[in-house]
């Protein structure tokens, strides 16, 4: 059996404790996600991030940072205090890299946070 080779890798993280009550969390969040993407090989090439007041979604945000080698996400449901933070890369940079640096980031400004879950899954494999 041969092991499989993989264009890219994807991190994944959940949190709790993430009870986000300023209005402007959204954008604190993105600022340190586009802080560890411009600290890594990756160019952004997009970033933007939405704030729910519960109207029509739960209350929190959806933030992207679209990277020329894909992108890195976080999803809050401000009123539970779950985060879920995703990472993909493809090509040089190393998503465990940037997962590690916007991890820091968080707990630097949210030392409630609690890191339940990570996992790393290659992607694109071709079997070889």
């Amino acid at each position: 059996m041969t092991s499989a080779q993989s264009a890219g890798s994807h991190v994944f993280m959940d949190y709790t404790g993430a009870f986000f009550t300023d209005e402007a969390s959204h954008l604190q969040v993105l600022e340190l996600m586009r802080t560890a993407v411009e600290r890594s090989p990756a160019t952004e090439v997009h970033a933007k991030a939405v704030p729910f007041d519960g109207s029509t979604s739960p209350p929190g945000f959806a933030a992207v940072v679209l990277i020329d080698e894909s992108h890195l996400t976080a999803h809050c449901y401000a009123d539970r205090g779950l985060l879920a933070v995703d990472c993909f890369t493809c090509g040089q940079t190393d998503p465990d890299t940037v997962a590690d640096d916007l991890h820091a980031a968080l707990l630097e400004v949210m030392p409630e946070l609690v890191l339940v879950k990570r996992e790393r899954i290659e992607r694109f494999t071709t079997g070889a």
